[in-house]
């Protein structure tokens, strides 16, 4: 695949139990929220035998905080699916708060049978879903 996906918006809610000693969101919950985020886009584009029979776990995420979020904060995390690999999904992240970017996020993820547990590639028509431009 060389085009991104879509972007997909999630929006979040800062709770009081998000707010750390200094006042703001502590930076934990930001991985939270990236988790969120790309779950949501997954159950929202995938068929549904396809989000029952596959699990995500992250493997690597790069964080770039940019602006602290604080409580009763509307927040949103826009996901971008930017490649599919093996087993490998590549998504960038950015959360903002209305025009302010608070943090970018870079993660990879494996996709996992729910069976097995064992890494498992996605269906070419699967995948097509979340590219629409291109054909699989």
């Amino acid at each position: 695949m060389t085009s991104v996906s879509h972007p997909h918006d999630h929006a979040i809610a800062v709770g009081a139990d998000q707010i750390d000693f200094m006042g703001h969101v502590n930076n934990a919950h930001y991985l939270s929220w990236v988790q969120e985020a790309v779950l949501s886009h997954w159950r929202k584009i995938a068929p549904p035998d396809a989000v029952a029979a596959h699990l995500w776990v992250a493997l690597k995420h790069e964080i770039t905080y940019r602006r602290p979020a604080f409580l009763d904060d509307q927040v949103i995390a826009t996901v971008i699916l930017e490649k599919v690999q093996g087993a490998r999904a590549f998504y960038e992240t950015v959360i903002k708060r209305g025009e302010d970017v608070l943090a970018e996020v870079k993660s990879s993820w494996c996709c996992i049978d729910a069976e097995t547990l064992r890494p498992a590639r996605l269906a070419s028509d699967v995948i097509a879903r979340f590219f629409p431009a291109e054909k699989a």
